[in-house]
């Protein structure tokens, strides 16, 4: 059994799909419009004097809602898209996550055990899923999110015959 390859030094060579941006966008304007929505019905129903907090949920929920639209629909989308990379190489599967957080992974082609595509509702309507390669390491699962659902299928496929061909060699 051969040693695991080195840790890359580079960044991963592809992006995942520009569609990614329009799914994130679209997951901000839900979140922003279930806070508008509760903070709308405080406001409503809460009366006016019954404290301080109703003063705070009056000014302060306004603001709260701003910040998320700016962020979860401005500012994010644009920088997970540039940050979210992946690769396959003969050797290994690299991916990295993360947008505040960046998460570096690595896994050797000889570790993969599954290899799934899964396509969430919002994903569906993009035309975008998730490859899920699994292995026996208590690290779980390594995704590559978000890639167009024809590529994801190819990358799916060629991956798990590269962990085939790697486990008939070993036997």
């Amino acid at each position: 059994m051969s040693a695991p390859p080195p840790a890359p030094v580079r960044e991963p060579a592809w992006s995942l799909s520009r569609s990614a941006i329009s799914l994130w966008v679209a997951q901000g304007v839900v979140t922003a419009l279930i806070e508008a929505a509760v903070v709308t019905a405080l406001i409503v129903f809460v009366p006016g004097d019954a404290g301080w907090w109703p003063t705070l949920v009056r000014w302060g929920g306004p603001a709260l809602v701003l910040l998320t639209v700016v962020l979860d629909i401005g500012v994010q989308p644009r920088l997970r898209y540039r940050v979210h990379r992946w690769e396959v190489t003969d050797e290994a599967v690299y991916t990295q996550t993360g947008w505040l957080t960046r998460t570096w992974t690595l896994v050797p082609i000889s570790r993969i055990q599954t290899v799934d595509v899964t396509r969430g509702v919002f994903q569906q309507v993009f035309g975008l899923a998730t490859v899920a390669v699994l292995t026996a390491s208590s690290q779980g699962t390594v995704r590559i999110p978000h890639l167009g659902a024809d590529v994801a299928r190819r990358v799916a496929d060629d991956l798990a015959r590269r962990a085939e061909l790697v486990r008939d060699e070993a036997t």
